[in-house]
């Protein structure tokens, strides 16, 4: 039943919109505080890719965490963006591969601890079709990603990290992608290093192609609560991930977000806004549809 006393949401914003855009530490984080008005960020490793060499990496990492700490804004994470989700990384069929995976999170967590945030976002990677097909070799990948996993854990607890978030994503080929196998894959973690918890996307939670009657995201909401660390909100129509901006015509009106997270007991978790505009897309047109989006959400959210 829904608390009678409402908590106003923490809205945030991923930075996936200023990919190959806003490039320019200073200029993104007054646009965010001024224009968007928002304090919670999470980082995409689409601006700063962990596997550029160290030395020239951390030091645009550290501008870009004097630029937002100007701005009185918080990094809060650090999150996989379009490149790094291309690569079958913790679930590929070679062991080389997996290694080569575990060495590439490995430096994202230096990435991450390096900007000052305390938490590392991102899905774990995808299976080939035939091992998807392979209820073995499903198994075999399963609990293969569940110990790189809790070793990336060690880890990232040794570099100064709270928590790592796992991304619910929208495939049959990849873990987690249901509200069941979420949780399950959340308690097979229990016991690592730092705490594990799970980052659930509005429009995955919505993919109706292959969640057929469980595209409901008051289900996940409800079943997940507890393993729940954050929230990526996009617009979307439910037959694709979207990422749309909330200029455009979907499915997730503001009531249904209110309703949704109040019920779940989830309004103290950060909903970063997170939308992905196509590389043809004109860069006054992206950022007029995120001005008006946040100023929507924030009308609608923030009262």
């Amino acid at each position: 039943m829904m608390s009678s006393e409402v908590t106003n949401m923490k809205l945030g914003l991923n930075l996936s919109f200023a990919t190959k855009r806003w490039m320019e530490p200073a200029e993104l984080a007054a646009m965010c505080r001024n224009d968007f008005k928002v304090k919670h960020i999470q980082f995409t490793w689409d601006l700063i890719d962990p596997w550029w060499p160290e030395s020239g990496r951390d030091i645009l990492a550290r501008e870009y965490r004097k630029a937002f700490e100007a701005e009185g804004l918080f990094i809060d994470a650090t999150f996989g963006g379009i490149a790094s989700y291309t690569y079958a990384q913790l679930l590929a069929p070679s062991a080389i591969q997996k290694e080569i995976s575990f060495e590439f999170f490995k430096r994202a967590v230096d990435l991450t601890a390096v900007m000052g945030a305390g938490v590392l976002g991102t899905p774990v990677g995808g299976m080939s079709y035939r091992d998807a097909n392979d209820k073995v070799r499903r198994e075999e990948l399963y609990r293969s990603m569940l110990e790189y996993l809790k070793r990336l854990a060690e880890y990232a607890k040794q570099k100064g990290l709270k928590e790592i978030h796992i991304e619910a994503t929208p495939l049959i080929t990849e873990f987690p992608h249901s509200p069941e196998i979420s949780n399950q894959m959340m308690k097979d973690l229990e016991g690592s290093a730092i705490p594990f918890k799970l980052l659930i996307d509005w429009g995955h939670a919505l993919f109706k192609p292959l969640l057929k009657e469980k595209a409901d995201i008051r289900l996940w909401f409800k079943e997940c609560a507890q393993y729940i660390g954050s929230i990526h909100l996009q617009q979307t129509d439910g037959m694709l991930d979207r990422h749309w901006d909330f200029t455009q015509d979907g499915i997730v009106t503001p009531q249904m977000i209110k309703q949704a997270t109040e019920e779940a007991g989830l309004s103290d978790i950060v909903q970063y806004v997170e939308v992905v505009p196509a590389f043809e897309a004109f860069d006054d047109e992206v950022f007029e549809g995120m001005k008006k989006t946040m100023a929507y959400l924030h009308a609608e959210l923030d009262a």
